[in-house]
């Protein structure tokens, strides 16, 4: 098995590098865990308390929970992973059961942040982009996805996701093994990865 992490700012195209990449490996061999399924659950705070949570800071995230669904999938044991509403700031009753496949990949904004996940990844990927093009990214997402206005993501870029990328996102570039410019637009890149997870997937066979 391989544990693949692909970290990167809000609106880098980490998304779209997972999805080139599973479509560049073999039917059914991987398994995606978003970081955004481990935020915290903060259905109970009032819609004032909502507005402020910080979910570009690494205490957002229930990364002890995410490291442990981790090391349960690596013992080929299936886990039941959280679905969290943007929206409500919540945690759905219901869950997504993960089984343990060849290629487990873990996408996320802070994922290299947190010491004892980046433990358990055996390629770690940083993807890159623009800061302009991030910010359109963004702008298009949450309006569409978490029902902000143009004035609230603009107000959200300014005091959370850019301050945050730059303290806490953009450092973790360091500890990774392959850094992705341009995002889902470098095919070649993108090639080039799928080709070196297909590699060490023949070396685990031998």
């Amino acid at each position: 098995m391989l544990i693949i992490g692909i970290a990167g700012g809000s609106g880098s195209g980490k998304s779209t590098v997972v999805k080139k990449i599973t479509e560049n490996l073999p039917k059914n061999s991987v398994a995606v865990i978003p970081q955004d399924s481990y935020y915290k659950d903060n259905g109970t705070l009032s819609p004032e308390e909502r507005a402020k949570i910080n979910f570009d800071h690494p205490s957002s995230i229930e990364f002890d929970l995410l490291t442990k669904h981790i090391e349960m999938l690596k013992k080929n044991r299936p886990v039941q992973m959280p679905v969290y509403s943007y929206l409500a700031c919540s945690r759905a009753k219901e869950t997504i059961k993960v089984e343990p496949k060849k290629i487990i990949i873990v996408e996320g904004i802070l994922i290299l942040s947190n010491y004892e996940l980046r433990k358990k990844f055996d390629i770690k990927i940083f993807v890159d982009a623009d800061s302009d093009d991030r910010l359109m990214r963004v702008i298009r997402r949450d309006i569409k996805e978490r029902g902000r206005s143009y004035e609230q993501v603009l107000k959200h870029y300014e005091n959370f996701v850019k301050p945050m990328y730059l303290q806490f996102i953009e450092p973790t570039k360091r500890y990774a093994d392959i850094i992705i410019p341009q995002g889902g637009e470098n095919s070649i890149g993108i090639d080039i990865l799928a080709s070196k997870i297909r590699m060490d997937l023949n070396i685990l066979k031998n």
